[in-house]
């Protein structure tokens, strides 16, 4: 089980879907550099996608020296002075489409990982770069005929690589909750380890540039022909904030705690404070407050409900910036699989204040409930609570099942809360529209918000949020200069992110990506994309909302069967919107047969019958 080709990445999925469960920046140079911009990939947009040949090939050991390996083998075709991943990927990759020369409308290349901390081998006490592993990379490289996508694969999922544990042990390297360091936490039974971001003095970057720029020096030294294949980079992989209990803590449910209260991480606050108001007054008039200077403001990080404050500044929970998402899911039998989805549609003390359909993710209710056989049931409105009157309001949701036919699913009351906890008073009421009660036909359940729940706005949390969110993008922009210092430097240049907001279970605020999602300067957007978002309204909507002009997706999973029109249809709509390249999972194959590892439980292949796996591997052969 190694690296980024199966463990690390079937975390990473599952967190992306699963629905239930700058210090030491500011002041320091790189923040400011900058390359030119990316130019645009030539042609067509391309698949690529990612074959799981690192684990099965390129970490593979060298054969016993006296047992030379068989003729034509996948261990004399990986190792010896030779040795690369090329022939496993071209025997993988022929399987879908027969050549690299075939015409398609997409052609077809891949996906190369290269995790960054599993090119490095123990030497006494010290770890020193893994000088032939790097080498079977780059020959993977020239060997290869098809064009690439190069993923430099760092993230918070463990890679498997020995040197984690040792770094590990250097509490520096590790991110900072309020009450300290974050501990190691575990998904699906793999360990996460909470590397930090919020400064670039630290062991665990230094290791990462390390890697990197072996890598890039030795892949530099290929002739202009194999360096044009790569057609792309991508940085690190998922980087966001981290939290606690990193398998069930990505919903709202408290104690609230985020990422990073390091020493380094507040003096980033302080600078960011400084640069966006300019003078402690200033501040201190949006805020409503009376700090004497920035050095006395403190990242929010208490809870008013259940501990005290010196300050009302300190409180911090996931509504404190001033949003109350109202979610839940409902499921409509649909008698044509053409026809819109239902509607949920919300009052406020009597007053309409929006509808949203219900056809966001829900995996977690198709799987406590799979006679649905659809997880497109769930919905959310977020709803902007920072200039309500304070008092007791009135939350009512219906579901439009047909046109002007609203069925009631339920009311919450909640209260908007002052500074000083005054107890809060009813609101009038309007007249409600007309309605039926639910029935046992209706299916649907109200998550957020509880009945008789609270909620104070602090306005200095989406200051702490978007700073937060800065060292995200500042992070990736200093591995970008990296790779654009080197022969790679007119390469375009992708994020590898997540997008929570299409999870409607999620708190998008705990992760603080939002601002690398849509501002990355010279990088361009790469973002994985799995069910309704492949295909759904979302992600469309959001991307026009946004200033791109090309984008990658950087791993793919519609988490259903479709067909190969189907399959074609989302894939057009994709490069009529810009996409460049769309990466999704492969098992690797040699001379016809699976090879024998851990399956990704999100590969494309025609022995996985999860998600429609299968039969999306039948739909991309018919594409060519």
């Amino acid at each position: 089980m190694h690296a980024i080709s199966h463990k690390a990445t079937t975390l990473a999925i599952a967190a992306a879907i699963c629905g239930v469960v700058i210090a030491g920046i500011a002041g320091a140079a790189w923040f400011h550099q900058r390359v030119p911009p990316s130019t645009k990939p030539p042609g067509p947009m391309m698949l690529a996608p990612m074959v799981g040949a690192i684990d099965t090939c390129i970490l593979r050991p060298e054969a016993n020296a006296t047992e030379p390996p068989v003729s034509d083998s996948l261990e004399q075709r990986c190792t010896g002075p030779q040795g690369s991943a090329a022939a496993l990927v071209e025997a993988t990759l022929t399987q879908l489409q027969p050549s690299p020369h075939t015409r398609s409308p997409f052609p077809m290349g891949y996906t190369l990982p290269v995790p960054l901390l599993q090119l490095f081998r123990a030497q006494g006490a010290d770890w020193v770069i893994d000088a032939e592993r790097i080498r079977r990379v780059v020959r993977t490289v020239r060997d290869t005929e098809r064009p690439l996508i190069l993923y430099l694969f760092s993230t918070h999922f463990s890679a498997q690589a020995p040197i984690e544990e040792a770094l590990a042990r250097n509490p520096d390297n590790l991110a900072k909750t309020r009450d300290g360091q974050l501990p190691i936490s575990s998904y699906y039974g793999e360990p996460v380890y909470p590397w930090t971001f919020a400064t670039t003095q630290t062991d665990i970057t230094a290791r990462r540039l390390q890697a990197g720029q072996a890598l890039l020096e030795e892949l530099c030294k290929l002739p202009s022909h194999d360096l044009s294949k790569v057609r792309g980079v991508t940085l690190l992989g998922e980087l966001h904030h981290l939290f606690p209990n990193f398998e069930g803590g990505m919903g709202f449910n408290p104690p609230y705690r985020v990422t990073d209260y390091s020493p380094s991480s507040i003096e980033g606050f302080h600078k960011y404070l400084k640069t966006q108001f300019g003078n402690i007054d200033q501040l201190n008039r949006v805020l409503g407050a009376q700090f004497a200077s920035f050095e006395d403001v403190q990242p929010p990080s208490r809870d008013i409900r259940v501990e005290p404050l010196t300050s009302y500044f300190e409180h911090v929970d996931s509504y404190a910036h001033g949003s109350l998402p109202i979610t839940g899911w409902a499921f409509v039998p649909q008698r044509d699989a053409a026809a819109s989805p239902a509607w949920i549609h919300v009052y406020r003390n009597g007053i309409f204040i929006g509808k949203t359909a219900a056809n966001k993710g829900r995996q977690d209710v198709l799987d406590a409930k799979p006679e649905f056989g659809n997880a497109n049931t769930g919905w959310r409105l977020d709803m902007d609570f920072r200039r309500l009157p304070t008092g007791l309001h009135r939350i009512d949701i219906f579901l439009e099942r047909a046109p002007d036919q609203l069925i009631a699913l339920g009311t919450r009351q909640i209260a908007i809360m002052d500074r000083g906890q005054k107890t809060p008073a009813p609101m009038p009421q309007h007249p409600l529209p007309d309605h039926v009660p639910a029935d046992d036909s209706v299916q649907a359940y109200i998550d957020t918000p509880a009945d008789r729940s609270s909620y104070y706005y602090n306005p200095l949390v989406p200051l702490w949020h978007a700073f937060r969110g800065q060292q995200v993008l500042a992070y990736l922009r200093f591995f970008d200069d990296v790779v654009g210092q080197s022969c790679l430097t007119k390469t375009p240049r992708y994020t590898h992110q997540i997008i929570p907001f299409a999870n409607p279970s999620w708190d998008a605020q705990k992760f603080a990506i939002d601002a690398s999602l849509r501002n990355t300067t010279n990088i361009r957007l790469g973002v994985s994309l799995y069910g309704d978002a492949t295909y759904g309204p979302d992600f469309p909507a959001w991307y026009n909302t946004t200033t791109h002009r090309g984008y990658g997706v950087t791993e793919f999973h519609p988490l259903k069967a479709l067909s190969t029109a189907e399959l074609k249809k989302v894939l057009d709509q994709h490069a009529q919107r810009g996409a460049e390249f769309v990466s999704f999972f492969l098992e690797p194959y040699w001379q016809g047969k699976r090879v024998p590892r851990d399956q990704n439980l999100f590969s494309l292949d025609p022995q996985n019958t999860k998600f429609g796996s299968s039969e999306l591997y039948e739909a991309v052969q018919g594409l060519h």
